[in-house]
Parts: structure tokens; sequence; C-alpha cells
């Protein structure tokens, strides 16, 4: 996330799609009423009318799994009616950059396209370079081969007439919505997006965000008050868990995880480190190498040193070109490739899409270890439905954990806060804090590698591992790991600094091995200072509600990421009411003679772009530092599915063709091929679109909620939402027993018929659409219905494997029908 929820009180403008952020993030929403009161305006678009939806000034519908039709329709009225921030665009976008003349899009396909492979050569999107290797640029944005020129012509397919075609949304409501949020597009406005996994559960879900961010930086909404992206999280600590390598791709601190082929540190740093020849541009990962050494000194110790590659073929590779997401994982175990695993703190036989393949898997394995509060669908998955516990031979281990209540440790919010929380009771029973289980295992394992050896010992006995005090786990600890310290006594910025001692902040760490971060984006949080997690003062003094010195914020507690882009070349606010920074430096004659920023840590403490007389200055960089070429992307070379983002059908969808391209669904999706993976789309037998979500009174898959009885009291059981159109059509009364069926598998629901789903037109013909809570499972309430997810496809973006359980074909049925 580029701000925080608080900012959202500073938006002119706020879009919330592919989210019901009343219901499901109520604290998010308590800002969007803050915005509302100054003036603010809300728009809805949801297939659903929802709860975010009965607030909002403006509400209209789409048919699930067609999101970049309807923003590409935005990006081309902002486009052809000059809604666009002209300044902005030319000067802080790649926009302005020239792309090479391999580039090309033909009927769906990005240049490129290897259909052998199902790969895109991304060599074809290279920008057209310099002597020196640097972009050119047009800052004009005239050139035919601009970005911004690419971009128009892209678009420009994207009409009223077709988009609601596609979408089912009305041309006036389209149009209304193109309206109000493309005001935003001046110096002194702001607006901001506010989605969640309806936007990002899709075979096109990163484009579905990619879409939305060409928005932003069309208008201006990227790095100032209340605008920005704002990613709303299913859980407080998502964002915590995915900075410190939850993901299969990322080491801590989103450093790539290596390759096989990169068999040398000195292979990854090459591979992984990118290059600017640009000398205004940051190019923040370039640094790269730094973090990985202090990384590799925070795993190993004094283990690691410059003889032995710093421990860098210690750490496990990937192989090349093969993933191991989620969806890999399960279709891994399901076809018999590994035999152990650790189900922790989650619930796959529930929350995994296609789920019975998820539970036929778990029975595959010899053994699996469950870690969780309550009995759940996974760890009881031996004797669920459809299972003879005589036939399953996984050996299951269930190890009751403590609750979030029961220990110490930080969490990090969705505005990238990380805050300290301190045990408020002791768990019960025999329960463990997760901190105390992982020590005990790894003690465990550890000490028969010592005994016995085998395969390969060396990251084992490595491994540093002082985590506990007094034989418990200890949060500080670790915390003080992530932080970072010096290996030996050095000299930095003019400032001796002894072994042992925290390191300040990432600037501060080396590649010699003389420093060491578990996480170097959390390097400040735990330092000489302070826990800085742990401040809890209250006080603004921005005035816009960065609340500074309340926890502590990634990275250097800077609250607004890209915040440079808040101000114009000279270094002043667009926006003077809401500033998030400013220069207030010194001048003397028509030029800045000291450096001097005020307000948010500013994105580089470099000066302006120019000075206060026009002049251009060498000591400056551009503002979106963490991009190679410091501009904001515009155009994104890097996705695996093309540079913009395109309309594709989902895997299953009503309708026989694209109204874009021949290009009928994403070519280069994720799909499965085992007889548990079948997909049908425009098939009579399933003729209307579903869609998943959540309901306020529970939580996940309800390993937690299902077991309160005054939750349960208030959702007791799997319902289906229908309209009363399609309700009649199948002649179902509200609160009758139905089967929902899909070709993966079916479950029993209640109907709940409602106005709050309507009929769409597309392409001519009618579409109904249904949605379903994914919250429930067989093992209790009794008769309280199974998990949505054994309805959903397992197919996936392709950049992030995420699943599409946002948009497939089912059928509706009255029970004994």
């Amino acid at each position: 996330m580029t701000n925080h929820w608080i900012d959202i009180k500073n938006s002119d403008c706020i879009l919330i799609m592919g989210s019901n952020a009343a219901e499901n993030h109520p604290i998010s929403f308590k800002w969007v009423i803050e915005a509302r009161k100054s003036g603010a305006t809300l728009i809805s678009v949801d297939p659903r009318f929802t709860r975010t939806s009965s607030k909002a000034d403006f509400y209209t519908a789409l048919r699930s799994g067609t999101d970049i039709a309807f923003l590409g329709g935005m990006i081309n009225y902002i486009l052809s009616h000059n809604k666009y921030f002209q300044e902005y665009v030319a000067r802080y976008t790649n926009a302005c950059f020239i792309v090479g003349k391999k580039y090309g899009f033909h009927d769906g396909l990005f240049a490129g396209f290897d259909p052998k492979t199902r790969k895109y050569d991304k060599s074809y999107w290279a920008y057209e370079l310099d002597a020196n290797g640097v972009p050119k640029k047009d800052y004009t944005l005239k050139h035919p081969r601009s970005v911004f020129q690419l971009l128009k012509k892209h678009y420009s397919r994207y009409t009223l007439d077709k988009v609601s075609a596609v979408t089912g949304t009305p041309k006036e409501d389209l149009l209304k919505v193109y309206e109000l949020y493309s005001a935003t597009g001046k110096p002194d406005k702001a607006g901001t997006i506010m989605y969640a996994m309806g936007w990002t559960q899709h075979t096109v879900g990163v484009q579905n965000i990619r879409a939305m961010a060409i928005i932003q930086l069309l208008l201006g909404n990227m790095g100032v008050a209340g605008g920005g992206v704002n990613a709303l999280r299913g859980e407080s600590n998502v964002q915590g868990s995915t900075d410190h390598c939850l993901l299969f791709h990322i080491w801590p601190g989103y450093l790539p995880t290596p390759r096989a082929s990169a068999a040398t540190l000195a292979d990854y740093n090459k591979k992984y480190t990118p290059v600017s020849h640009d000398p205004l541009s940051a190019n923040w990962w370039q640094n790269k190498p730094k973090y990985v050494v202090s990384f590799l000194k925070a795993m190993f110790g004094d283990a690691a040193h410059a003889g032995n590659d710093f421990g860098y073929g210690w750490m496990p590779k990937l192989d090349d070109g093969k993933t191991y997401s989620w969806l890999d994982l399960f279709d891994a175990m399901y076809r018999g490739e590994f035999s152990g695993f650790f189900a922790w703190g989650q619930n796959p036989a529930c929350s995994g899409a296609n789920a019975d393949k998820n539970r036929e898997a778990l029975a595959r394995l010899d053994w699996m270890v469950n870690v969780n509060l309550f009995d759940n669908e996974t760890a009881s998955f031996w004797k669920g439905p459809g299972m003879d516990p005589r036939k399953v031979k996984t050996e299951v281990f269930f190890l009751p954990c403590a609750a979030f209540m029961e220990k110490e440790g930080s969490i990090t919010n969705s505005g990238r806060w990380a805050q300290w929380r301190y045990k408020a009771q002791e768990p019960p029973g025999e329960a463990k804090p997760d901190g105390d289980i992982m020590v005990e295992l790894f003690n465990e394992i550890r000490s028969l590698y010592a005994k016995e050896g085998g395969v390969f010992p060396d990251p084992i006995l490595n491994l540093k591992w002082d985590y506990t005090t007094q034989g418990k786990y200890d949060a500080h600890k670790v915390a003080r790991t992530i932080n970072g310290e010096f290996t030996r006594d050095v000299t930095l910025k003019g400032k001796t600094y002894r072994k042992g001692q925290l390191v300040p902040s990432f600037a501060f760490l080396q590649a010699d091995g003389s420093t060491t971060s578990g996480n170097w984006l959390y390097c400040q949080s735990y330092n000489e200072s302070g826990n800085n997690m742990a401040r809890r003062d209250n006080r603004d003094t921005s005035g816009i509600g960065l609340y500074s010195n309340w926890s502590w914020c990634w990275p250097v507690n800077r609250r607004i990421l890209y915040n440079r882009a808040s101000v114009d070349l000279m270094g002043r606010p667009w926006n003077p009411k809401k500033p998030v920074i400013a220069f207030a430096g010194e001048v003397q004659d028509g030029k800045y003679v000291t450096k001097k920023w005020v307000g948010d840590v500013p994105d580089g403490g470099w000066y302006p772009m120019m000075n206060p007389d026009g002049t251009p200055r060498s000591d400056t960089k551009y503002p979106f530092i963490m991009k190679p070429h410091g501009f904001g992307a515009v155009f994104g070379p890097g996705r695996g599915d093309g540079p913009f983002p395109e309309h594709y059908e989902p895997i299953e969808c009503p309708v026989e063709k694209n109204l874009f391209s021949s290009q009928f669904t994403n070519p280069v999706a994720a799909v499965y091929r085992t007889q548990k993976d079948v997909y049908k789309t425009c098939n009579p037998r399933y003729p209307f679109v579903c869609t998943t979500y959540r309901v306020t009174e529970h939580w996940q898959t309800g390993v937690l909620t299902r077991w309160q009885p005054w939750l349960l009291e208030a959702e007791p059981q799997l319902f289906v939402e229908m309209s009363e159109e399609l309700a009649r059509l199948r002649g179902i009364q509200n609160g009758e027993k139905v089967i929902v069926e899909s070709p993966r598998g079916k479950v029993e629901a209640v109907a709940m018929v409602t106005k709050r789903f309507r009929p769409f037109m597309v392409q001519g013909q009618e579409i109904h659409q249904v949605g379903l809570p994914w919250h429930y499972g067989w093992v209790w309430p009794p008769d309280g219905g199974d998990s949505a997810n054994l309805l959903t496809p397992s197919a996936g973006d392709p950049n992030t494997r995420i699943p599409e359980t946002k948009a497939f074909m089912v059928n509706v049925r009255k029970k004994g029908v």
C-alpha cells in the first residue's frame, strides 16, 4: 500500500472496486466517512449492491471478471477528454519513454508471444536507448512510439459501447463514473482506490491493479495526500507476512529467491540487481548486494563470510522455470510428488481453490502437521465427506497453538505500520505460541542432523539460532536480528559504530559482511533508539494525519511512498492545502543552496529537480526511486502477460467471444491438467456467473468464528445470493435449500433472494450472477454447509498464481429437482 488508511480522509473522490470495504474492512471505511464529511465523493462498483454501495454517492454494477474493460474505458476517457495531469504525466511517469520498434500489439497478443511455450519474450517490449544506455524521452508526449501515444492507441478500442456490452454496465453509468473520478486529475485534487480480492483473484489479477495504477499516474494521484492505491488486507498482518517472505519467490524485504542457475552470490547479484545508466535515477535496488549480504549474515552469523559467499550456497534454490505457488504446491501434492506437509495457521481444505482436489491431495501424503487453535477441515480431512479413513494413509498430527492475544510480537498493517503487541494472557492448556513450537521443532531437527548427519547438514547446523530467553522464544531477539547490527567496529558517515551495536537504518548496510539485517526494509524498526514499533505518540503535527510518532512505518518511517511526486519540479506541493512534503532550502540568486525538506520523511533527500529560476539540477534524482529508471510505470514491461492491461475473459465465462480481440482468455494464464482440473466455459449445464465473498460475522474459513455461538447465530449456514429474476426463472423461494454445482463439485446452500443482484445485459443476452460466502466447512456447525471453494477452479494469474475464485460458472437448482 502506498499510503495508509487514515490518509483516505484526504481524498476528494474514492473509488471502491473489487472490495466491500464497509462490511469487510470497517476500520478503513471510517476514514471514507471522514472524507465524505469534507465533501468527498464515494463511488461503489460491484456486481452486487453491498453495504458499501448503500453508503455511496454513486453505485453501478459490472459482471465479475470484466474490470479491465471497465478501467480501460476510463483510461480511454481520460486520454480522449484531456483529463490527465499533463506536467505530472510528462515528467514523473514513463509516458515520455520511446518504445523500441520490435514492440507491437495485434488482435489480443503483444509482440514476442510463443504459442508453444505460452510465454512472451519481453525483449520485444524494450525501450529505445540513447548512446549512454538511457531510455530516450519525449516530454511533449507526441512521438508515435512514446508510451503515451501507444497507450492512447491501445485503449482507443475501449469505447463506451464495447465496454458496456462486455461488462453489462449501462453506458450512462460508465460515463458518470469516468467523469466523477477523472475530475481528480488536477493539482489541488486527489482520488484514491480501495480494492481487495475482488480484483486480485482473477487470471488477470495483477493487470487489474496495473490498470488502476495507470489511471492514478495519469491523474497525478500517486505520492500525494488522499491518493495512492489502497490494497485492503484480509488479516491484520498480511502486509507484515508478505514483507517477511511468506511467498515462495521472495526473501525478506522482497529480495528475489535465487534460481538454481544463479549458483554463486556473484551470479545472483548480476542476475537480480538492476542497472541504470541515467545519473538522475536513484535506482534504489542497485543496493541489493548490501541487503543480500546483510540478510545472509543475519541467517548464519559468524559462519557466513566472504570465503564461503556468506553462506549463499546454503540457501535453497528454485528450479529454473518452475513455480512453487499455492496452486502448484497442491497440484504437486495431488500428483504424489512429495510426502509431508505443515498446514500452519491455515485451512487449505476449505480456503484453497478447487478444494476437493486439495482434500484428495492431502490423502496422498505420508504425514501432515496441522497447527491451529480449533479442529478444522484440514486436520480432520481424513474423515470428511467422500473420505474412507481406512484408505487414507496420511498420519495427521494436530498441535494446539496460541491466539494472537496470547503472544507478543509485531504486526504490520495495510498502511505498512509495524506495531508491537503485548501478550494479554497465557494460552490455555497445552497450547503454545508459534515461536515456542518452532524453537522446539528446530532444536530437535538440529540435534538429529548433528547426531546422524544427512545429505546436506550445513544450512541446519550453521543457522544462527539464538532467539530464546530462559528457554522460551523471545520476540525481542528476533526483532533485533530483523533490524540488524554491526559485526565489527566500523566508521560510516563520519561516525564510529561498535561491534554489536544496532544499525540505525538501511542506509548503513554494507556488502562486506560488516552488517547484518534480517530484513532491510525493517532496518530502523528496533535500533539503539528503542523499539520504534512500540511508540504510541498520537499527536499529529502534519495536519493531514501522518501520525509519524505512532508505531513505525517502513521504509525509514515514510508514511506515503513516492512522496516526492507530491511536489512540482521545484519542490513545491501540488496541493498547498494538503502538503505531504515541501522543500524549504535557502535560495540565492534563484538557486537552492541548502537542502531541507519538511513534512513526511522524503522519498530521498536530494534537491528538487529544478531551481526556483527554472534551471535544472544535476544533484537530484527522479521521484520514483524504486523503479530502475526513476519514473512511474505506465508501461510495465516486467509483467508476464503484457506491458498494458488487456481484457481477456475469465477461464470460465458465459459468452462465446471476447469483443476486444479473438484472443479469448489470458494466453499465459496458469491452468492445470489433472483429472480434477475441469474447466467449462459458455456451457449450458453451468449458465450462471458465480463469485465468492466474505461477511462481517465470519473470518476466513471460519476456523475461529464458527466456534463462537453469537456469530454463528448471526450467520448460521452457507447461503447463495441470487436475484429475484433468477429465483423466478428457477422456481426458487427465499429460504429454500438449493444445490449450487460447478464442473468441480457441488454444495448445498440456503437461497437468499434479493434485489442486491440484478441481471446483466451482456453482448445482447441476459446474464445472471450469484454469490456465496466462503467461510463454511463440514466440521462445524452440523448442517452448516461446506466450503464454497469446492466450486472454484484451480486456474491462476500468470504473475502471482493467485486463483480465479471471483468469476466462474455454476448451475443453481432447487434441492430435489
